[in-house]
């Protein structure tokens, strides 16, 4: 009998299937059917064997609507389960980690609380927004980063002198490893957010080590890309060549890939930790080396 059986929900079922296999495990798909007052309906093609048990599934838009279903698999599986591993690739709410203003509520000390009634008996998450988050976990967590796996992409692409760029202070750490395992330099940007109307600015002076020179902005995730284009028009205007967008998760709403790419982008590089068009880079050989 093999030591794991993975389950996928419907928003992560290709990783679900490359994870399966890189733990020789068995697989199982959950069917899903949504009613027409959006409730949802799961079932499990077929019954789990009685060991370790990983549920997969990545809570993007919508949002909601994934974690419920998270939460009733891993219920489920736990019927089966000697232990219930949840992986959650991309972790909606990871933004509200905190009170940022008076009366806003923490909605990933509820999420947490909730993994845990259900049955969780671990989590990992990738490249989570804020290791704030995982901190509200009663249960053994791991935080793995996918970075080495976008900077393998990079290596083999044919970058002219390439400079690593993060948008903002806080992608500062981001910025610097992957420059570290690429082998070349990083740069931080001054960026600036109005909390209340969400309008970004850059407030850096120029570079001149830009110049000439491909770029890299290294991000964890991209929602409407508001930061991406605002950095990237700045960065045009130092004279660099072209501009890549190397990020985790690629959410990329409201036309935001197209806007991207308006604004000078040559490409984005994503992560299957949410599927699309610019999710190239695989990570279930990072998740399944935490796992094991």
């Amino acid at each position: 009998m093999t030591k794991f059986t993975v389950i996928s929900g419907s928003s992560s079922e290709e990783l679900a299937k490359k994870l399966a296999k890189k733990l020789d495990a068995n697989f199982i798909k959950s069917q899903l059917r949504i009613f027409p007052d959006g409730e949802s309906k799961i079932t499990f093609q077929k019954k789990p064997q009685k060991n370790k048990i990983i549920v997969i599934q990545s809570t993007y838009p919508p949002v909601d609507e994934n974690l419920i279903q998270t939460l009733s698999i891993i219920s489920k599986a736990n019927e089966y389960a000697t232990e219930v591993i949840a992986v959650i690739p991309y972790m909606g709410y990871a933004r509200q980690d905190r009170e940022f203003l008076p009366g806003e509520v923490i909605t990933m000390k509820v999420i947490a609380k909730l993994f845990k009634s259900v049955g969780t008996s671990r989590i990992i998450v990738v490249d989570i927004h804020s290791m704030i988050g995982l901190k509200y976990f009663n249960i053994k967590s791991k935080n793995v980063t996918a970075i080495p796996d976008l900077v393998k992409y990079f290596a083999k692409l044919k970058l002219k002198n390439p400079l690593v760029v993060s948008p903002d202070h806080g992608g500062k750490e981001r910025a610097k490893e992957f420059a570290k395992l690429l082998k070349t330099e990083y740069i931080t940007l001054e960026k600036q957010r109005d909390r209340k109307t969400g309008k970004v600015e850059i407030k850096s002076t120029d570079f001149d080590e830009i110049i000439g020179r491909d770029l890299i902005l290294v991000d964890d995730m991209i929602s409407t890309g508001g930061s991406i284009i605002k950095a990237t028009e700045f960065l045009k205007k130092q004279k660099c060549a072209r501009v890549f967008v190397a990020c985790t998760h690629a959410l990329l709403r409201n036309g935001a890939e197209k806007k991207i790419k308006n604004a000078g982008v040559t490409k984005i590089i994503s992560t299957n930790t949410i599927p699309g068009k610019t999710s190239l880079v695989d990570v279930s050989d990072t998740i399944a080396k935490a796992i094991i």
